[in-house]
């Protein structure tokens, strides 16, 4: 293929991206907090905004790696000026707890709904403020035309929206990408287990126009970090040791 070829095909494959609701890299570059470390896996080499991504959990605590990944993403998304809003079924999130991930309480609108159904109209409403930079929405079951909605939403109106959903059924869905994030084991500097930044293996299990992968990251100096597994920390120096 010549270089001319190359150059249409680039630039065909970047006018379908916009179609579809991705923005330009450099729309998003800067708010990568991260997640410029596996800009390979996502189209335009950038993590999506304007789009729908679902994040799938079952216990609590992959509820908690779950939310933490979400928050680091958030942090940057949202920055100092933007707004984000939470919708839960209950108080699954301590807000001060959130400082830690770079987001301040004061930016953020927790909203509670018991009922499912509430919550699924609360997320569409939401979804088309334009004033709100991202929504995270704990929604188990989804429907493909309720994802279908919710992804048109936020293309039309650039709101970013993060579905956490517990032992989710349904995997048909208009979603742009689909997580699994569980908690992994630290390990800090002198090698006492359990005391270092919170480290999570995060699986991209699907992403449209994109390259589904797993990476074992840490949220260190207010961005996501690669790390080696703690096994393989402890190994090396049992044989510096021996």
């Amino acid at each position: 293929m010549g270089v001319q070829q190359a150059n249409i095909l680039a630039g065909l494959r970047k006018d379908i991206l916009l179609m579809q609701g991705f923005k330009p890299a450099e729309h998003y570059a800067a708010n990568s907090g991260g997640l410029s470390l596996i800009a390979d896996a996502f189209p335009n080499g950038a993590f999506p905004t304007a789009a729908i991504h679902e994040l799938l959990y079952k216990g609590y605590e992959s509820a908690a790696a779950t939310i933490g990944f979400t928050s680091c993403i958030l942090s940057h998304l949202v920055a100092n000026a933007g707004i984000a809003v939470f919708i839960t079924s209950d108080d699954i999130i301590f807000p001060q707890a959130l400082a830690f991930y770079g987001l301040n309480a004061s930016n953020i609108l927790f909203v509670k709904l018991a009922n499912e159904k509430h919550r699924l109209a609360a997320m569409e409403e939401v979804l088309k403020c334009n004033g709100i930079t991202a929504v995270v929405g704990e929604i188990k079951e989804l429907s493909f035309t309720d994802s279908r909605r919710f992804q048109l939403a936020a293309e039309q109106h650039g709101v970013t929206g993060f579905l956490l959903r517990q032992n989710a059924k349904n995997m048909a869905t208009a979603s742009v990408s689909r997580w699994k994030v569980q908690p992994a084991p630290t390990i800090d500097h002198t090698g006492l287990p359990g005391l270092s930044y919170p480290a999570w293996n995060i699986e991209l299990l699907r992403i449209r126009n994109g390259k589904p992968g797993s990476w074992n990251m840490q949220w260190k100096d207010g961005k996501l970090q690669h790390v080696t597994g703690p096994a393989v920390v402890l190994e090396h120096r049992i044989r510096k040791i021996v």
